[in-house]
């Protein structure tokens, strides 16, 4: 390398981002795509990451491409959002007793907020306050936020294995001990409960599960998922639920939501309208922290959440301004037909699957938009 003026150089490569981006599902993507033969002239089957939005069968719902529309042409939505700025916004119209709408540049849209809770509270026997819902740029920023707020010194978490990457890349890269207790293939996919418990100790901070799995497949039992949460308490952890793929149950069992059982074990909720929605580059997801017993509040954890909120980006404006009319006005018809488009790309793929001698699915997907091969 030429010298130009510095005889030694202070920066250079961060092993540590380089581990975690070692363990992304971005990483191993390029280095499929980069190991492709240009000179091949066969058809490349893409096997996707979650995303089925370039194949026509699965576009999304025309409302909800109005309801963006109609976000953007009516100006309202061009300023910034704040993450911590509805309490005070909300006193200072009432104060002033003045319309909402005129003060929208001092919070984050209480609206997307609000039907964020109401969309989840459909399925609970309970309401949801649009104050525990954190608007987040999909899924893995609130992801992000939720390792970052756990990474103390010496803390561990507790993954599925297999699982979803991001949340092994995001541990790595905030320095959070990861410990994997296993999926057991035999049992459809349950979690090996007895291993949880051997595995945590006083510095386990969280469980993470992903219901419906990605990657197995699989939908948790009701009855599971009250064990999973009975564990969790027992071992004074918090249940984070990944459900970005709620109602994505094509199988006998029916979508649960672990939200149920917050009474027992507090749960923060992930979500997005990636998924259901066929939208993943519109990058919106929630956070949701059920907390009926003030446990998260109590012990500050609430707060270090609010604060990694504050030194983190927001969700675009304009999609949480059309959150509400996507989530309200998108017709149940809608989402039946997609699920049985899904439902028969999982049969063709678990029957194809089948037929190769060398390969094999242990069970036939049930949710998501995945499934599990061993050779």
């Amino acid at each position: 390398m030429g010298e130009i003026g510095a005889k030694r150089w202070n920066f250079g490569a961060n092993e540590v981002v380089e581990r975690s981006s070692s363990l992304s599902m971005r990483e191993y993507l390029n280095t499929l795509i980069s190991n492709l033969d240009e000179g091949d002239t066969r058809p490349i089957i893409a096997l996707g990451h979650g995303d089925p939005s370039p194949f026509p069968r699965f576009s999304t719902d025309p409302s909800a491409v109005k309801a963006i529309c109609d976000a953007v042409s009516s100006t309202k939505f061009n300023n910034y959002a704040s993450a911590s700025g509805i309490p005070v916004a909300r006193k200072v119209c009432c104060c002033l007793n003045s319309n909402l709408d005129d003060f929208v540049f001092l919070f984050p849209h209480p609206p997307s907020n609000r039907a964020v809770a109401e969309y989840l509270s459909r399925d609970l026997s309970y309401q949801i306050s649009p104050n525990d819902v954190h608007i987040t740029s999909g899924c893995l920023q609130a992801i992000e936020i939720l390792i970052s707020a756990l990474a103390n010194p010496g803390a561990n978490i507790l993954l599925p294995r297999p699982t979803y990457p991001m949340y092994d890349s995001r541990a790595s890269f905030s320095q959070l001990e990861v410990r994997y207790f296993d999926l057991l293939p035999e049992n459809g996919w349950d979690v090996d409960l007895d291993v949880v418990e051997a595995l945590a100790d006083d510095k386990t901070v969280a469980i993470v599960i992903v219901n419906p799995c990605n990657p197995c497949g699989n939908v948790f039992s009701r009855q599971h998922l009250q064990k999973i949460a009975e564990t969790a308490c027992k071992l004074g952890i918090l249940l984070i639920a990944d459900e970005v793929y709620d109602h994505y149950a094509f199988g006998d069992k029916p979508f649960v939501s672990m939200a149920e059982f917050a009474e027992i074990v507090p749960v923060v909720l992930l979500g997005a309208i990636s998924k259901r929605w066929f939208v993943p580059g519109w990058r919106l997801g929630w956070m949701v922290t059920l907390d009926p017993h003030s446990i998260m509040k109590d012990s500050g954890f609430v707060q270090s959440l609010t604060n990694v909120i504050n030194i983190s980006t927001d969700a675009v404006t304009f999609i949480q301004g059309a959150i509400p009319e996507i989530l309200g006005n998108t017709k149940e018809e809608f989402f039946s037909v997609k699920l049985e488009k899904m439902r028969e790309c999982a049969e063709i793929c678990y029957e194809e699957i089948m037929k190769i001698p060398c390969i094999s699915c242990p069970s036939k997907p049930e949710g998501s938009m995945f499934t599990m091969v061993k050779n």
